[in-house]
């Protein structure tokens, strides 16, 4: 679930999203992500769950790489920008729409489970648990509040569009609802103060 009115719904639009990620920091996030967690091989399999306009693919070595969005104009910005690293589908992620494909190295979810209730979050753990290779690995990264993040970044994290940003304590207790293996911290940023919990969940 996610609030789209008001100032929050320009970020409906690719080139606006992507403008404020930049001002947050996305490019130093996104290289730390890739760099310390995701940890890409040449020629592995990613599914990327709820991928925007999957800028991440500018940090990524080749690879097999599905993103899918439910916004078609994110898609569309993808497929534009991206044309020929990837697949790009407008579609919720479910069993029936990875029927039949190969098992994934690692399965990407950015910015995706403070927009979802529990229970969904759980139903995207299960999916991407049983989606992985044995020893794949799932890795998100989410809006976190924290007892020592500035109180400025305690706002802007209250402000998300996404209802449900959660503690780190609350996000690894998902994860170990699910994967046997989880490990993560919260990221305290200063450039604009914001704190992210990231998280590597094993199977």
């Amino acid at each position: 679930m996610q609030v789209n009115t008001g100032l929050r719904s320009v970020l409906g639009h690719p080139a606006i999203y992507d403008f404020f990620q930049t001002l947050m920091g996305s490019d130093r996030i996104r290289r730390e992500l890739v760099t310390d967690y995701v940890r890409p091989v040449e020629g592995m399999r990613l599914l990327d769950i709820g991928c925007g306009t999957a800028r991440i693919l500018d940090y990524l070595p080749p690879l097999i790489y599905h993103g899918f969005d439910l916004s078609q104009e994110y898609i569309d910005e993808a497929l534009l920008r991206y044309s020929g690293r990837g697949t790009f589908r407008c579609a919720m992620v479910e069993e029936a729409t990875l029927q039949g494909e190969p098992s994934y190295d690692l399965v990407l979810a950015v910015g995706v489970l403070h927009h979802l209730d529990d229970e969904s979050v759980s139903q995207l753990l299960v999916l991407a648990k049983s989606s992985l290779k044995d020893g794949g690995r799932l890795v998100t990264i989410d809006p976190c509040f924290d007892k020592d993040q500035n109180p400025i970044a305690r706002f802007l994290v209250g402000k998300d569009r996404g209802q449900n940003v959660r503690t780190a304590v609350q996000y690894r207790e998902l994860g170990c609802n699910t994967f046997e293996q989880v490990a993560g911290e919260a990221k305290h940023r200063s450039w604009i103060p914001y704190t992210h919990w990231i998280m590597e969940c094993t199977r």
